[in-house]
């Protein structure tokens, strides 16, 4: 990229609505890049205000003011019902829209993605899916593995953009697709999680070493991403929220209402979504997804737990 068109890139205005842990650190990276964030919206006001405060931003308290101020809105919502309401009502995002790119970034069906797509080029704006396959702190650092849906041209105008919030970036194809990759992607790691919870709570149950389990399993086919990311977590009960058990539960569902569509059977994902299901019903929802050994451990029931007398 040449340095006009390297300039032009930082010199876009860009505007987010949902500043959870993600959207914020995004924002956080993009501002640390020197690009303009001019506009934060947020149903947590108190949350959009202090990130606002932080990154010289406009706090809106409409998302037509976010549109209005912004060549670029990333939304970071939770789900379909989320994506449907920021579209919706005389002072929704869509309000004098034309010409703006809505970059949306939530774990959300394909066909919320494909009606909030719909929505836009109807006002006359462009849409990408941006489906994470990453964490809070690979948001902060600009190190994201994104999957790209949507028009080539719209990718390619944007792909500086989000290649500084990116690692590894990937375009899919239409935006429906980046958001079916997107529940296979969440579909298998939580079979993944599952499965090892699993594991380790057998072995745990059997008078095993677990560290020396968790080695063994790192050597063979038991192996897995999870493994490195969850294990001693499993083992130690520490469950901080990098991406929690309630969410886990929502995109398992996804991937089993596609599979339903698709008239495939998945009873490991249906299994595994009922697990997080559960941790819901006990009020473990907002744990991280490595929670789910709490099911699976004997003589745990007690979380959080107690403090050692």
């Amino acid at each position: 990229m040449g340095a006009a068109s390297f300039r032009a890139v930082k010199n876009i205005s860009i505007g987010f609505v949902g500043v959870g842990r993600m959207g914020a650190n995004m924002a956080r990276r993009l501002a640390d890049l020197g690009y303009r964030i001019a506009a934060i919206y947020d149903a947590h006001s108190t949350t959009a205000e202090a990130l606002a405060i932080e990154l010289n931003a406009q706090l809106c308290t409409t998302l037509a003011e976010v549109t209005a101020k912004s060549d670029v809105i990333f939304t970071v919502v939770s789900d379909d019902a989320a994506m449907a309401q920021i579209f919706e009502g005389e002072n929704s995002l869509l309000t004098h829209a034309a010409g703006r790119t809505f970059i949306h970034c939530a774990t959300a069906s394909p066909a919320a993605h494909e009606a909030a797509e719909a929505a836009a080029t109807a006002a006359g704006a462009h849409t990408l899916a941006a489906s994470m396959a990453s964490s809070i702190s690979q948001a902060r650092q600009g190190t994201l593995y994104l999957m790209i849906g949507g028009d080539p041209e719209v990718f390619a105008k944007n792909e500086a953009l989000l290649l500084d919030l990116s690692a590894s970036l990937r375009h899919v194809g239409p935006v429906g697709n980046a958001a079916k990759i997107k529940a296979l992607v969440n579909m298998v790691m939580n079979i993944n999680t599952a499965g090892l919870a699993e594991g380790l709570g057998l072995g745990s149950a059997l008078g095993l070493d677990l560290t020396q389990l968790k080695e063994i399993f790192s050597q063979t086919g038991a192996n897995s991403r999870v493994l490195e990311t969850d294990g001693d977590d499993m083992i130690t009960r520490e469950h901080d929220c990098y991406f929690s058990a309630a969410h886990a539960a929502k995109d398992s569902g996804i991937a089993n209402v596609l599979a339903d569509h698709a008239c495939i059977n998945v009873p490991l994902s249906r299994a595994a979504q009922a697990q997080y299901q559960l941790m819901i019903e006990r009020g473990l929802g907002e744990l991280d997804k490595s929670g789910i050994a709490e099911l699976t451990f004997p003589d745990r029931g007690d979380y959080p737990k107690q403090p050692n007398l």
